[in-house]
């Protein structure tokens, strides 16, 4: 299996983890570290980027199209710079409430049969595979739509972990890595090298943010 089907699986099991944590269960209907986001949402949200896999395998392959970069991707898709009202982040919050309306126990069990799933189907996909994305209407290779979910359950691994008070789960430099690293590129992208090179290595000329998102 390729090392970025590998590394996706690694962030998956860390993530169904952190969904069981008695933490996470205490605090489940309190508002989480992200705005308009209960602890339950924001897990039903870290579940989905399990969910989106399985979708994305799922799709018709006949529907699959020239698969485009990842640059492309974050670029066309509205969610990135758009404000919490905007539709689109709409649709994430009611999505991730929705997954997590009957309680823990069942999102975590959901979960878990996914990514069983994921772990015998991910090696056997062929190494060129393509994936049309349903809910954009384009194309992604495989691993870089992995790549992709990599970094949201990275990110909003961190965002749940701080919504109840404990640790962020430690991931392995094959998890960490990749996510940097398309961070960074997607912040040049956004701000600017000359940004970035400054923030990283200049405090005094660091400009306001180089968020990526």
């Amino acid at each position: 299996m390729g090392e970025s089907r590998q590394s996706y699986l690694v962030a998956a099991t860390s993530a169904v983890s952190l969904l069981r944590d008695p933490a996470v269960t205490a605090a489940w209907d309190k508002p989480s570290a992200l705005t308009e986001f209960s602890v339950g949402g924001l897990a039903g949200h870290l579940a989905h980027q399990i969910v989106r896999v399985r979708d994305a395998l799922a799709a018709d392959n006949g529907a699959a199209q020239e698969p485009i970069g990842l640059i492309e991707h974050f670029s066309r898709s509205p969610w990135v710079q758009a404000g919490l009202d905007h539709e689109s982040n709409v649709f994430v919050r009611r999505g991730g409430e929705a997954s997590a309306a009957d309680g823990p126990a069942a999102l975590v069990e959901r979960t878990q049969a996914l990514l069983d799933l994921l772990t015998a189907a991910l090696p056997a996909e062929p190494v060129d595979r393509v994936v049309h994305l349903p809910w954009t209407d384009w194309s992604l290779t495989l691993d870089d739509f992995l790549l992709t979910r990599l970094v949201e359950l990275v990110v909003h691994s961190d965002d749940l972990a701080a919504s109840v008070g404990i640790e962020t789960p430690a991931l392995p430099d094959s998890v960490i890595d990749p996510a940097v690293e398309l961070l960074a590129r997607l912040a040049v992208h956004r701000h600017g090298a000359t940004a970035v090179i400054r923030t990283l290595s200049r405090a005094e000329r660091a400009p306001a943010t180089i968020s990526a998102f």
